[in-house]
């Protein structure tokens, strides 16, 4: 009988999403937060492969980011182009997604900048198997029109958004232009090349109040400039000169206060599209500047728009927390409009408008950022496979995020100050609910240790940016070291025990607690810190930490690990080495260069930066995981690296950890929602397996929300392992048969969690887990949780700790309201 410890009380406050941007290819977003962390998110079709690939902490001595662009600019920027952002302080960073680094590769200009857009590739080359629509000014080129009603064929549509991703191939350019929208007025032009600095190109005429946003023209011919004056400016490139300008507000009219127009979208078509303070989004003429459409469904500022890969669909979002579907369809007007084809026939005039179709609000605060991506990965089911659903008396909207999210077919992504991202379905944005991508944003990386040589009271170390907490936690009847069997024992309490503030202007990065709990460390972005905690006789102050050395020609470290003595600490540095430090002596014992093959350490290192380690508990072996999922294993005792294993199922690792009934298998999990059992001295796959990897149960292979932790009894006899998200958990045993019995559709966490109300029910449920050893119970039965989950981990081989908080805590502890309007130049 499983006993739950439940703690709600851990400090969790994430940081507002502020900026969007999608990859050259489509498969990746980029995600920048205002506490100048960025995160790189996997675009998968299902719900399995949504996973957060690279985070990178940034330089907290810059400034908040306010755009972010991923450009294409030759070999430099590789496959997904050199990603960039823009700082209120007026500098231009890359964040260089090997090295996991921000750069400054512009350095402040003194001028805000509000808003930067890269030049649309030139150079585009036509595929000849496809045929493409084209629309001038809102009206359809009519040598192309084929006659189909756009609103009466959904397949059409979705076809035409796949044709336009796959249509264009990109030639190699030298160098690709940025428009920076400034603070002064101006619109500066900046060339993107393999340089690592931008070059300056040229500044465009100043104009009255603060240039807000700004976009290029599809042939990148002209640009377009919106300001706090409430004017909408095009502009030619190359002639750096004004063509004409257009007064917004609603019906082109004006407004009687400062109008701020906040985003601008460019179509193929010619169409521009602007969202100003007033909520107002509305469609021009790109050519003469007057108004096609005006559309105030908004209640605030319309802080972001996007459009469909084919254009013919936007979306628009705003502090008002919606983001609204506008779509373009054709009107066929009278014979007496008719005009002259290609061909010298007289067709009918297709009138082409921008309709109001539906809104959605997932957010409860502003909506910052839109961004449309398209998913490649494979990690896709068949369209047509049958999803099974629980029955239920009520119907809502459909919940289940693969009938809509396919290969290649585009989403819709959406984040802002609540910190949560949404996906939405592009073609039926309307008719499904849209897919919560990250339950618990910006988890902190929990450590617990179970029975520390000081007390034998278990203890929690919690970071965050700029501080380390050490808790002491306090089980209910102050059962600690031993539990017997019961019911559960509910809310467990915490004492604080360290609470240690790293230095100004400088933020933590990793950190990592011994098994004996008699020593911690962490790393910000400059240096590693190692410190001893030990037990005081004074009753004031029971508990002491003291600073340890560390060597000086330590570089700052992505990840760190003690061993299983606690006698040693593993820093995965900066520089791709992973340095081996003893604790008693401050000296470096080793350091590995991880590599592909095994006889290669000598060489100067070349690998993906690691960003996961995990010692096994015969203190033997060390198995590090790079950014990218490729696992390297080294042999602490000869000190040389035993095994390399590229990228399982070509996914990402998303949680690992040695078994400790046997230190030499390696349980990992990837964002594919497969498991592995690695026999690591025999550098092959598990006997386990061989049998079931490729047959895991399909309730499994749909677990909600991205898997983020392992959770091994603390016994040499158990098999099992608990495998959880912030939405569920799962319990596997390896040594029972693997059932591919069918269940209900589980993609959203719906089906339990609206059965587990409260902790008697979740409660019970363990219990029927763990009665597994009384006979009849399947293999991988899960567990959904009703609030957000950060950690879970066996206290002993009865108990179990849980850590969560309710949503609605945490967005009460947000710094900014609902409806919160962004206010320029302060």
């Amino acid at each position: 009988m499983l006993k739950v410890h439940r703690i709600n009380s851990v400090e969790w406050k994430p940081s507002a999403v502020v900026a969007l941007a999608t990859s050259a290819d489509g498969s990746q977003v980029a995600a920048a937060r205002a506490d100048n962390s960025l995160e790189i998110w996997l675009v998968s079709p299902g719900t399995a492969g949504w996973h957060c690939q690279l985070r990178i902490h940034g330089d907290p001595n810059l400034s908040t980011v306010s755009s972010l662009v991923w450009c294409r600019s030759g070999p430099r920027g590789g496959a997904l182009g050199r990603l960039l952002s823009s700082s209120i302080d007026g500098s231009i960073s890359e964040w260089d997604l090997f090295d996991l680094r921000q750069k400054v590769v512009l350095s402040s200009i003194g001028i805000s900048i509000w808003q930067i857009a890269a030049e649309p590739c030139n150079g585009l080359q036509v595929n000849d198997k496809q045929e493409i629509k084209s629309y001038e000014n809102g009206h359809a080129n009519t040598s192309i029109i084929n006659g189909v009603d756009e609103e009466e064929s959904s397949e059409s549509d979705i076809e035409d958004d796949i044709a336009a991703v796959e249509t264009y191939e990109q030639n190699d350019a030298k160098s690709t232009c940025l428009a920076l929208a400034c603070n002064d007025g101006c619109v500066r032009i900046y060339s993107v090349s393999d340089a690592e600095k931008l070059t300056y190109r040229r500044t465009l005429p100043r104009v009255s109040g603060r240039t807000l946003s700004v976009t290029w023209s599809s042939d990148a011919n002209r640009i377009f400039s919106g300001s706090s004056d409430g004017f909408i400016r095009c502009w030619d490139v190359k002639m750096a000169q004004e063509i004409y300008r257009i007064t917004v507000g609603l019906g082109g009219l004006g407004s009687g206060k400062e109008l701020c127009i906040l985003s601008l979208l460019a179509l193929r078509c010619g169409t521009i599209v602007s969202g100003d303070s007033s909520g107002n989004v509305q469609f021009w003429n790109g050519q003469f500047g007057t108004l096609l459409q005006a559309h105030s469904s908004h209640k605030g500022d319309v802080n972001a728009l996007a459009a469909a890969p084919s254009h013919n669909r936007v979306f628009s979002a705003g502090s008002d927390g919606q983001v609204i579907l506008y779509k373009l369809s054709s009107d066929a007007i009278g014979s007496s409009d008719a005009i002259v084809s290609s061909d010298g026939k007289f067709v009918p005039e297709a009138v082409k408008k921008w309709i109001y179709v539906g809104y959605v609000r997932a957010h409860t605060h502003d909506v910052k950022a839109l961004t449309v991506a398209i998913p490649i990965s494979h990690e896709d089911l068949p369209p047509d496979e049958k999803v099974k659903r629980s029955r239920g008396r009520e119907k809502p909207l459909d919940f289940s995020y693969h009938k809509w999210a396919h290969l290649s077919v585009p989403m819709l992504i959406s984040a802002g100050d609540d910190t949560k991202l949404f996906a939405y379905s592009v073609k039926e944005f309307t008719k499904f609910s849209p897919h919560d991508i990250c339950p618990a944003p910006q988890r902190m990386p929990i450590q617990l240790v179970q029975k520390p040589v000081i007390n034998q009271t278990p203890l929690l170390l919690i970071p965050s940016a700029h501080w380390l907490e050490i808790l002491s936690v306090r089980l209910k009847k102050g059962i600690v070291s031993d539990i017997s069997p019961g019911p559960s024992s509910g809310v467990a309490s915490t004492e604080l025990v360290v609470r240690l503030q790293c230095k100004p202007f400088r933020k933590i990065i990793c950190s990592t607690i011994a098994s004996s709990g008699t020593s911690f460390a962490y790393s910000d972005h400059v240096t590693p810190n190692l410190f001893e905690l030990e037990r005081t006789k004074s009753s004031k102050d029971p508990w002491a930490v003291h600073k340890r050395p560390l060597p000086k020609e330590l570089p700052f470290a992505h990840d760190m690990v003690f061993s299983s003595d606690s006698s040693r600490l593993l820093l995965a540095g900066h520089d791709r080495r992973i340095y081996v430090v003893d604790v008693g002596s401050a000296e470096i014992v080793h350091a590995f260069s991880p590599c592909r093959k095994d006889d290669c350490e000598s060489l100067p290192p070349s690998e993906p930066p690691i960003t996961k380690m995990f010692t096994s508990a015969d203190g033997q072996w060390l198995a590090a995981i790079n950014c990218f999922g490729d696992v390297y294993i080294f042999n602490l005792e000869t000190l040389r690296q035993h095994w390399f294993i590229s990228r399982l199922d070509g996914a990402s690792v998303t949680a690992a950890g040695f078994s400790p009934r046997n230190s030499n298998v390696l349980i990992i999990s990837t964002s594919s929602n497969q498991v592995y059992a690695l026999d690591v001295e025999a550098k092959q796959l598990g006997e386990w397996s061989m049998r079931h990897t490729f047959s895991l149960p399909k309730r499994y292979q749909e677990f909600p929300g991205e898997v983020i932790g392992l959770s091994f009894q603390p016994s040499s006899t158990s098999s099992s392992v608990i495998i959880y998200s912030p939405r569920a958990m799962c319990l596997i045993d390896f040594g029972k048969p693997v059932d591919r019995g069918e269940e209900p559709d589980l993609a959203n966490g719906q089906g339990l969690a609206k059965k587990l109300h409260n902790n008697g029910a979740l409660k019970r449920k363990l219990q029927a887990l763990e009665s597994k050893h009384g006979g009849g119970k399947r293999n991988f039965e899960f567990c959904a949780f009703r609030d957000p989950v950060l950690f879970v981990e066996h206290l002993s081989k009865n108990s179990l700790l849980v850590i969560d908080k309710p949503w609605r805590e945490v967005v009460d502890n947000f710094e900014t309201k609902p409806v919160d309007k962004r206010i320029f130049g302060t």
